[in-house]
């Protein structure tokens, strides 16, 4: 009777230690797994350079070409072109702002994951996501329902992304003929639709879920529509002739 208990006590022990082994070894695998997660995550957020709070600023040492180019060149050729008397009458750049809106997100907000990601890696920034303002029932979109992604580049970023997009993504469009001229508002500020967001060299084909097109509106600080076109022309702007 008494060796019986013994036995079983013996076997409970070992019960409990092999239930402790294999606690154990589930939390070492959780435990695993969220280092190789958080990993992953890093690795993927530093694929992507974020602008950090200051980064977004001109420095000397790192002066985007563009801003070079707007001080060398745009400013003496306007001057000369508009018989400017001051170089601070010169129209200039102030922002740039991405705007995408998904349709298919009113239904499916998850949408939205791709897209951000995409504009993130196209711009260097975290962008916002854009809400509805007011409810339309024909549309099914509720007020505050997110329907878009934008963001909003100044000084260098605002730079270097013209630069990318003038230089290196317009020219990847099929069978590019040039800029339509007709987006300006009159009030020094030009807008411009783009129909593929692959043709951005950031862009990875093999994890775009659906092509998607987006607005890009740039502002400045010009008066006419004749300024803002010559500004943008200087800049290297390919317009359509």
């Amino acid at each position: 009777m008494v060796a019986d208990q013994e036995n079983k006590k013996g076997s409970e022990k070992e019960g409990d230690a092999a239930k402790a082994k294999a606690e154990a070894k589930k939390a070492a695998g959780d435990a695993a797994r969220a280092r190789a997660k958080k990993a992953k995550e890093e690795a993927a957020a530093a694929s992507v350079k974020i602008a950090a709070p200051g980064e977004t600023k001109i420095s000397p040492s790192k002066t985007p070409r563009l801003a070079t180019q707007y001080k060398n060149k745009v400013v003496p050729a306007l001057m000369k072109e508009f018989q400017f008397k001051n170089p601070m009458e010169v129209p200039r750049l102030t922002k740039v702002v991405i705007n995408c809106a998904v349709k298919e997100a009113v239904a499916n907000p998850k949408v939205l994951d791709g897209t951000y990601e995409e504009i993130m890696a196209i711009s260097g920034q975290k962008p916002v996501l854009t809400r509805a303002r007011k409810a339309i029932a024909a549309f099914k979109v509720r007020s505050g329902n997110a329907v878009g992604v934008m963001v909003t580049l100044r000084r260098a970023r605002m730079y270097e992304f013209l630069d990318r997009l003038m230089n290196v993504a317009l020219p990847r469009v099929r069978d590019f003929k040039g800029v339509n001229a007709k987006g300006f508002d009159g009030r020094g500020n030009f807008s411009m639709g783009i129909r593929e967001q692959i043709i951005f060299p950031e862009i990875n084909y093999d994890k775009v879920d659906k092509v998607r097109g987006m607005t890009v509106t740039i502002t400045t600080t010009a008066k006419k529509n004749e300024h803002a076109r010559a500004l943008l022309a200087e800049l290297g702007m390919p317009f359509r002739k």
